[in-house]
């Protein structure tokens, strides 16, 4: 008998899933790839926004989906990697300051989150304590953003040029249109996924994975799970930085509410709808959830929120493990059927 056919049933949809986001995910790519080609104008300068928001949603699909770990903080980590990116802009003449934000931002988010994660998680906090500390990462982001105005602009917000493509003083490609600018948002988003599959793929993952269904038996094991719960939160903290960082210089404009608890909450809405599990359904449902939400907001002003309420509701209530969890289950469902069949 293989493996796949002595897994238990769970598993095997685990694994079709993994499989089929494969495809889903180059079909997805084959799409954004070719959307300018036929599409042009405030969808091409929008996208890019929602891309990166996809990147904050898989940030959070790795800590909470994988690893168990739920944070209400990570629109805390992207508030500081878009304020980063004004003050490299202000202050770095030598280099690119886009580049040395590109670097700085993920390394700091990477550096606080080492230091938080580092104390709690040896610290023994879990569940509902570890929401809370992350709860008031952005609540302590958006008031030092408030009140250091001198630096970010206070409640004014933080103008940001849009960055360019430099090759020493040789070669320079200004993104300032939108396309060029879509294309390397892609690009970043696209490796960033491409990354984090392989990362979860190893060892690592199935540590991950081990800790978030029975923490105390891989402890029993002789794993360190806070230090693997560590690694995690800075992964975590490092991409909604790098997000935060290329949402600033695309949008050119951030403001304290970017970091506040209220677009933390919709991170967490995001994921919820597209699967926890899938960092595929992650991505989708960030891009959806957000255009649908500035559809809304335009259509109906008054009641959009509302809308997007039912939806998450329902989402909870017909689709265990969000829309990546149905479509798994489905696929489960048809295979064992084709089985019976055969």
């Amino acid at each position: 008998m293989s493996t796949l056919q002595a897994a238990s049933p769970p598993v095997q949809a685990i694994r079709r899933l993994g499989a089929s986001e494969t495809g889903l995910a180059i079909v997805a790519l084959v799409g954004f790839l070719l959307l300018p080609v036929f599409v042009s104008g405030y969808p091409i300068y929008i996208l890019p926004q929602y891309m990166l928001y996809g990147v904050m949603a898989m940030s959070l699909a790795l800590l909470w989906g994988v690893g168990g770990i739920l944070s209400i903080g990570q629109a805390g980590f992207f508030a500081f990697g878009g304020y980063i990116i004004g003050l490299c802009f202000k202050w770095i003449a030598i280099v690119n300051p886009a580049y040395a934000a590109l670097l700085i931002a993920p390394a700091m988010g990477a550096a606080l989150a080492a230091v938080l994660g580092y104390f709690l998680f040896r610290a023994g906090v879990r569940a509902a304590y570890f929401v809370l500390v992350t709860l008031a990462i952005s609540i302590i982001v958006e008031q030092v953003a408030v009140s250091q105005s001198q630096w970010t602009g206070g409640w004014n917000g933080m103008y940001i040029p849009r960055m360019s493509v430099t090759l020493g003083s040789i070669v320079e490609i200004s993104l300032f249109d939108d396309a060029p600018m879509y294309y390397v948002v892609l690009t970043i988003v696209a490796v960033t996924y491409g990354l984090l599959r392989w990362l979860l793929a190893g060892k690592f993952g199935k540590v991950l994975i081990g800790i978030r269904e029975n923490e105390d038996r891989v402890i029993s094991l002789g794993f360190d799970t806070s230090l693997y719960k560590t690694i995690a939160f800075m992964v975590s903290g490092a991409l909604a930085a790098l997000a935060g960082a290329l949402y600033g210089t695309h949008a050119g404009f951030v403001s304290p509410s970017l970091g506040g608890v209220l677009f933390s909450t919709e991170v967490v809405v995001w994921v919820a709808i597209g699967g926890r599990s899938s960092l595929l359904g992650a991505l989708l449902a960030a891009i959806v959830v957000a255009w649908l939400s500035n559809y809304l907001s335009a259509l109906v002003p008054k009641y959009w929120q509302l809308v997007i309420g039912i939806v998450f509701v329902a989402v909870i209530i017909y689709f265990k493990g969000g829309v990546a969890g149905a479509f798994a289950r489905y696929g489960a469902r048809s295979n064992a059927g084709n089985g019976a069949n055969g």
